[in-house]
């Protein structure tokens, strides 16, 4: 049992803690960076997580949900900040980042699959940097013969200018694959393979008139699109499914999410099934579980195969 429990709402954060003998375990949930998604509240196996509708002030754009965690439900896992989209929460153990669930190999880590080709990108192009909703790219242009960083392109003679390239730094663990920086930019020069897949559909005859609440709370500049009739609309090339939506919208029949694929690293665990049904489906979850049997199998095949291959 801890010595003490610490629990600050603070405007910028909230923060959990337990002080022990030799240990001290910390939660941070920054709140600049959270999208008040679904994710975290449905990943938690303690249900310590939930969502909490903000009041509509009249005039004023919806406020996206608010996050609390109950302090006597939480156990410090690190569930919730290994598979927050946004990597709004970090949870340390004497001030080192290192989540249980992972110490242990009973979670998977959140793929987010991004590969940047600098040689396909344009010398003077920043719009990247520019289109990102969360402003997590950064363009450099660097000197290839020296590394030195270039400042003022104008003052590189023309052969010089031939051997600068531009350097992109993605703070890809803040990064929820939305691939709008992939639209964005030339063919080739940036790949995005989606962490969360799924659908989602809004029935606009059900949706209250004049609200627009999922717009305003939605963390991916046009994802969801305000229509002529004054009706969204969605765009699902730049959904990351994370539920933002889903969490204020004020008739739930109205909008529809289900995610049905999550891109992670390999585990075999019933702490992963479990948070995998609740965050797609049953269905989804049967389906990867049938997958990673197979796997298993036609390895095991191949192994063999291999084995007496090497006996004769």
């Amino acid at each position: 049992m801890p010595l003490k429990t610490v629990k600050k709402d603070a405007a910028d954060k909230l923060t959990l803690e337990w002080v022990l003998h030799v240990k001290n375990y910390k939660l941070t949930l920054d709140k600049a960076r959270c999208a008040g998604c679904q994710i975290c509240s449905l990943a938690c196996p303690k249900e310590a997580i939930k969502l909490e509708r903000q009041p509509k002030i009249a005039g004023q754009k919806a406020k996206k949900a608010k996050v609390d965690i109950d302090l006597a439900k939480c156990n410090f896992c690190g569930i919730c900040d290994i598979t927050c989209p946004y990597g709004a929460i970090k949870v340390t153990v004497n001030g080192e980042h290192a989540p249980n669930v992972i110490a242990k190999e009973s979670y998977p880590e959140l793929i987010r699959d991004i590969k940047v080709d600098a040689s396909q990108c344009p010398k003077d192009c920043d719009d990247c940097a520019e289109v990102c909703p969360l402003g997590l790219l950064k363009v450099a242009s660097r000197l290839t013969f020296d590394g030195k960083p270039v400042t003022d392109l104008a003052a590189l003679s023309p052969g010089d200018r031939k051997h600068v390239q531009l350097n992109l730094a993605v703070q890809k663990e803040y990064c929820p694959t939305c691939r709008r920086c992939e639209f964005k930019c030339p063919a080739g020069a940036v790949k995005v393979r989606k962490a969360f897949e799924g659908k989602i559909a809004i029935d606009q005859s059900k949706c209250p008139e004049g609200c627009k609440d999922c717009l305003d709370v939605c963390p991916i500049t046009d994802t969801l699109i305000l229509g002529e009739n004054g009706k969204v609309n969605v765009n699902e090339a730049f959904c990351d499914y994370c539920g933002a939506c889903k969490a204020v919208c004020p008739a739930p029949e109205a909008l529809t999410l289900t995610r049905t694929k999550i891109l992670h690293t390999p585990v075999h665990s019933g702490t992963w099934n479990k948070a995998l049904a609740r965050l797609t489906s049953e269905e989804a979850s049967v389906q990867e579980l049938t997958a990673v049997a197979a796997k298993k199998r036609k390895d095991a095949v191949a192994r063999r195969f291999v084995f007496e291959e090497a006996i004769r």
